[in-house]
């Protein structure tokens, strides 16, 4: 099976230089939780995702119309073609720990994405239990980036391995709840 039979073609995309609140729209818009990111060419130079917004307004603490694209988002993206085999780019998905993928034409234009949703709601049948495995691997890749990225961020706040710094301490108490001031849309993404 190809890449063009299971990738989702209704695409949006924004600019380096549009806003966050503008990502944000898109994504809130069309119900996904990444948008590629393209140059005035409308060629794909990188891509945002919700957990990059969020992140944003944690650690900037201006309004998300303050912040441009271009500061947050992954500008080394990985992407497939609509010809590829869906083994190929679920094996690109595990290999760089990722699970979404831009689909991209010959010029490098976004014309899709892929997720690993997509992939999952395909493989079944014959193969269930294989592809079971090779899903799980996959989820087991992407949260040992998260890990390593965890570690690393609390490395370079000062924090010790084994929490002797003040910083690194931490409440058993949750954070309070807070009301929704807006109905969620659900996902069609995992993330």
């Amino acid at each position: 099976m190809k890449v063009a039979d299971l990738m989702t073609r209704d695409v949006h995309t924004c600019t380096i230089d549009d806003s966050l609140n503008g990502a944000a729209r898109i994504m809130w818009d069309h119900d996904c939780g990444c948008a590629p990111v393209v140059d005035a060419h409308g060629k794909l130079v990188g891509i945002v995702t919700d957990r990059d917004i969020c992140m944003a307004a944690y650690t900037q603490g201006v309004p998300l119309d303050a912040i441009r694209v271009e500061r947050v988002m992954s500008a080394r993206v990985i992407s497939c073609g609509r010809g590829d085999e869906l083994e190929t780019a679920h094996q690109l998905m595990r290999t760089h720990e990722i699970h979404r993928l831009p689909v991209v034409d010959t010029r490098g234009r976004p014309i899709g994405i892929l997720s690993l949703s997509d992939v999952i709601n395909h493989w079944h049948g014959d193969r269930a239990a294989e592809q079971a495995v090779e899903i799980a691997a996959t989820f087991s890749a992407i949260r040992r980036r998260r890990e390593r990225t965890a570690a690393a961020h609390a490395a370079s706040n000062g924090d010790t391995p084994n929490g002797d710094a003040a910083s690194s301490q931490v409440s058993a108490k949750p954070p309070p709840k807070r009301k929704r001031t807006r109905a969620s849309k659900p996902s069609a993404d995992l993330s």
